[in-house]
């Protein structure tokens, strides 16, 4: 079989449907929220990439913004069909049902290898890139028996651990997210572990074609991993380990965090040691992570209804705020960060028109988006 044999959803978007989601997504100051924000705004993808030149100019972008073209996004697409990858958008059956619960999905998933791999239960495995050899061989066992269990084995293809556990998945699948482009694999020695995993697994990126990875594209990676899985296990962290960043993030998407002790006088095992200490299910053998994860898999997943994961607007069209609400929502804005409620309260405006007008800021790449509902101005 070849890799991209398998690569046809049961149901499709059209095609001119699918270029205007990567148009939009791929536009300056656009990421998977405001993404989300827009079309829960103008009722539908192409209305909002309409929407987008007037929005910059209201909110004081300094340049006209780039929206990216038909011509571009076609470009892209094409380049993805012939290196064997293709796009799946949030509201197509395909879209893994646990990626599309986060707060911020990727509105579009590029993907090789075997789909039938993301309708499976996954369980990620992550940790140290200078792994002990204790730990990579740990990692391993762990990915061996979780695949014969029936599960898929998610990480970030780094080196040490992600590769430990990617490589004794190979057989029964396993999946890779990448932190960028297909055709930019980092490391670059993982080239041909990908050319493996994609037979029976996949390689998912919401990166365009061509991205180099950079440092801050790692934290995004890692919220997918953890997305997809039930649970994350953490084999090896550092005090500051990217690992962390995985265990962080599953706890907040309410997923399982699971952590190997280690000896205290390991560093790689001082991140692990404060999991544990944090709360993390402690792990010794592969059994501690099945009999956590079936009761979990016996509830079933609740997938998101076609409705919730739609290009339908969430109310009626609003009005726009007037040039004076605008003006008084920037004055109450600065460089520290200020909750929406807050704004909502000291401007007297509707909640609507608050965030109508941080839309317009976030567009003309003047917002800041500090989480826990905290913005603010550049």
């Amino acid at each position: 079989m070849r890799a991209g044999d398998t690569l046809k959803a049961p149901t499709r978007v059209s095609e001119e449907e699918l270029l205007d989601w990567l148009r939009l997504i791929r536009s300056d100051n656009i990421g998977p929220r405001t993404f989300h924000d827009l079309v829960s705004h103008y009722g539908d993808v192409r209305s909002a990439l309409a929407a987008l030149p007037d929005l910059a100019r209201r909110g004081g972008s300094a340049r006209p913004l780039r929206v990216c073209s038909r011509e571009q996004a076609a470009a892209e697409l094409k380049t993805a069909r012939q290196a064997g990858v293709e796009f799946f958008t949030l509201n197509e059956p395909v879209y893994p049902s646990r990626l599309q619960m986060i707060d911020d999905p990727p509105p579009v998933i590029a993907v090789r290898g075997n789909l039938a791999t993301l309708a499976r239960p996954m369980i990620a495995i992550v940790g140290s890139r200078n792994a002990s050899a204790a730990g990579a061989k740990f990692a391993e066992r762990m990915a061996r028996d979780l695949g014969e269990a029936g599960f898929v084995v998610v990480s970030g293809l780094a080196r040490g651990i992600d590769a430990a556990a990617h490589r004794a998945s190979l057989s029964t699948g396993t999946v890779a997210v990448l932190a960028g482009g297909h055709d930019r694999i980092y490391p670059t020695e993982h080239t041909g572990l990908v050319e493996r995993l994609v037979l029976n697994g996949a390689a998912i990126s919401e990166m365009p074609f061509g991205w180099e990875p950079r440092a801050h594209d790692f934290p995004r990676r890692n919220r997918l991993i953890s997305g997809l899985s039930l649970g994350v296990v953490v084999v090896e962290a550092a005090r500051r380990s990217g690992s962390l960043i995985s265990a962080r993030l599953a706890g907040e998407q309410g997923r399982e965090v699971f952590a190997v002790p280690g000896s205290p006088l390991d560093p790689r095992s001082e991140g692990t040691n404060g999991l544990l200490k944090q709360g993390a299910t402690p792990v010794t053998e592969p059994a501690d992570v099945i009999a956590a994860i079936e009761p979990i898999l016996g509830r079933g997943l609740s997938r998101p209804s076609a409705q919730e994961v739609s290009q339908e607007p969430l109310a009626a069209p609003q009005t726009d705020p007037g040039n004076d609400e605008r003006g008084r929502l920037v004055e109450l804005l600065g460089p520290t960060p200020v909750s929406i409620d807050d704004l909502v309260r000291l401007s007297c405006s509707s909640a609507t028109h608050v965030r109508s007008v941080l839309l317009e800021l976030e567009i003309a790449g003047r917002l800041v988006r500090h989480g826990a509902g905290l913005v603010s101005l550049l």
